[in-house]
């Protein structure tokens, strides 16, 4: 598609911001027209275009570990439908076998068709976290899940819009009676609120054609096409550069790294890169089994989480595509927490394994110490089957917490951000506890629990939750017994640490007169569901980040102002993809 004498410097600059201002119309469209909380208030959601072959093509600064892997669910798709689509269908799929992250993240899918053609010329798509969908337990992220129809509604495909009809009782079935069959678990319990969201990513996608047709119009498909492939180009060009770089700057083509889950299941990645061409193998032999537990990781976020380590090391404002992944080749052993069986769990390995394998990538490049490593996934809610297994209406809340980011050569970490695949907002105290039975106690830095180094860690946070109706209560969450680890002599951030603080009452047996607090303090570990009573609450620590270098004799901890390279997401500000990994200091 491209021409031969090479893409036009301004018109490339042009078509790559117009291609993100469609999905960042997108974006807006979705926030503005969801109800939920999780979407509509913590602005969990990505939007994105894609090319006819489903590659990605551009995107706005949403979810990281969304935009990678949708290209997968776009694919998928394509080869399941083939030339059956037509104007007016929209799919829907969650399924990991589908491109799916984990199963709350339902993703929107619509082709865009040429002006009075059946050719499909685009792809728009929207990705959204839904916080009830079925399952075990609400929030439908279960810490003690063991097999995926614990986690809710799997959803290979299904065409929630045939023909521009909105295919109501397909919906019900897929999401309230199907998860339900299973022992224990319970369809969706607010079927209203995700249905209205749904439509709401429905409205977006419809948004994007508008613009795509508007640039069709004022360009012609043709150079569109054009530009669109060479905007892919100028990114896999970008890579093999920053390839080579890397290969002269640690005189080596040869990088590994490992690092570890809290289960001690370990994370290894060996690189070898091939300067001539600046490409590279990125192998993850020697990478622990399936994991019985929640932590395995579909391929597709395996891809989501390099694709975003290769454009956050790029110094260029270019949008995050599939370009940046043309160069790599990704060997992932077969029945690996990186490549589960059709069955496995998978909610923690979407919001956890997908950090630790960050970490490890860009361990294994030199890039910087790590992160926080979680996203401390917290969930509770109401309803769903009864001890007789009697279905119940109910809620479902979920929310992920800040911790530090790593430090590198050159700046500090950032105290308090969700680092690196994430990139959430919490929620807003005022909207929390009008909307749910909950009140906040606490919620500030985390003081001291970043790494001390030349470049020192960002500070984890401390969320104190206390809850006025009894209700279940789960945390999901890693670096709880392995500290995110410091370079060049840095050293390594603080665990993590959830403390339950259970409210004693008559006839608990502890009730007396040495214990003046009246409460208990229990560390509920890493991974836990607990039904909470009135009044008892939960405390979450969240980790610090790694420092790097030695400190130098005399430093000063906090002789620096933290400077965010990424805007909030409130904003859905222009940035590039590659700012979200790293922050900068003036001192």
């Amino acid at each position: 598609m491209s021409s031969s004498k090479g893409p036009d410097p301004i018109l490339l600059t042009l078509f790559a911001n117009r291609f993100m201002s469609v999905a960042e119309a997108m974006g807006r469209s979705l926030q503005q027209t969801s109800i939920s909380t999780n979407i509509k208030e913590r602005l969990d959601f990505s939007c994105a275009l894609f090319a006819p072959d489903g590659d990605l093509v551009a995107n706005a600064p949403f979810i990281p570990i969304h935009l990678g892997a949708m290209s997968f669910a776009v694919k998928y798709q394509m080869k399941l439908h083939g030339s059956s689509l037509k104007e007016g269908d929209v799919l829907m799929a969650n399924s990991p076998v589908a491109g799916g992250s984990h199963l709350p993240d339902i993703t929107i899918i619509t082709p865009v068709f040429a002006p009075n053609s059946k050719e499909i010329i685009f792809f728009t798509a929207s990705r959204g976290h839904h916080a009830d969908i079925g399952g075990i337990l609400p929030g439908s992220m279960p810490p003690t899940s063991v097999n995926i129809f614990q986690e809710g509604a799997e959803i290979e495909s299904f065409k929630i819009v045939d023909g521009g009809i909105f295919d109501e009782k397909g919906l019900i079935e897929y999401m309230v009676e199907k998860p339900s069959q299973y022992p224990g678990s319970s369809g969706c319990r607010n079927i209203r609120d995700v249905q209205s969201d749904l439509k709401a990513q429905i409205a977006a996608n419809h948004k994007g054609i508008q613009l795509i047709h508007a640039i069709v119009e004022d360009y012609g498909l043709e150079t569109v096409q054009e530009y669109m492939y060479h905007i892919r180009n100028n990114a896999e060009t970008s890579v093999r550069n920053l390839l080579k770089d890397v290969a002269k700057r640690a005189g080596s083509n040869i990088l590994s790294a490992v690092d570890y889950l809290d289960d001690g299941s370990p994370i290894s990645l060996r690189v070898e890169i091939n300067e001539t061409e600046g490409s590279a193998t990125l192998d993850f032999a020697g990478t622990g089994s399936e994991v019985r537990g929640n932590l395995n990781a579909p391929i597709s976020v395996v891809h989501s989480a390099v694709i975003y380590c290769m454009r956050a090391m790029l110094d260029m404002d270019i949008p995050l595509n599939a370009g940046c992944l043309v160069p790599l080749d990704i060997k992932i052993p077969k029945k690996s927490l990186l490549s589960p069986s059709r069955t496995a769990a998978v909610c923690g390995g979407n919001v956890l394994t997908s950090q630790r394998i960050v970490d490890v990538v860009l361990k294994a490049f030199h890039a910087c110490a790590a992160s926080q490593g979680c996203t401390n996934n917290l969930t509770f809610g109401t309803g769903g089957k009864d001890k007789d297994g009697k279905a119940e209406a109910g809620w479902g809340y979920y929310e992920t917490i800040a911790g530090g980011s790593g430090a590198g050569p050159g700046w500090h970490g950032t105290d308090g951000v969700h680092t690196h695949i994430t990139n959430t907002r919490i929620g807003d105290v005022e909207i929390l506890e009008r909307r749910y039975p909950v009140l906040l106690h606490r919620f500030g830095i985390r003081t001291g629990s970043g790494g001390t180094g030349k470049w020192h860690g960002g500070d984890g946070v401390q969320r104190e939750i206390e809850f006025l109706e009894p209700m279940q209560v789960s945390i999901l969450s890693e670096r709880r017994t392995r500290q995110p680890y410091g370079m060049e002599g840095g050293n390594s951030g603080m665990m993590g640490k959830n403390t339950w603080i259970k409210k004693l009452r008559e006839g608990d047996g502890d009730l007396d007169n040495n214990n003046e607090t009246g409460t208990r303090d229990i560390n509920i570990g890493g991974k836990a569901t607990v039904f909470m009573g009135k009044g008892d609450r939960l405390l979450i620590e969240t980790p610090g980040a790694g420092a790097w270098g030695v400190a130098e004799e005399g430093g000063r901890k906090k002789d620096f102002v933290h400077v965010r390279a990424w805007e909030p997401r409130g904003s859905i500000a222009d940035r590039a993809a590659a700012q979200a990994a790293f922050t900068c200091c003036i001192v």
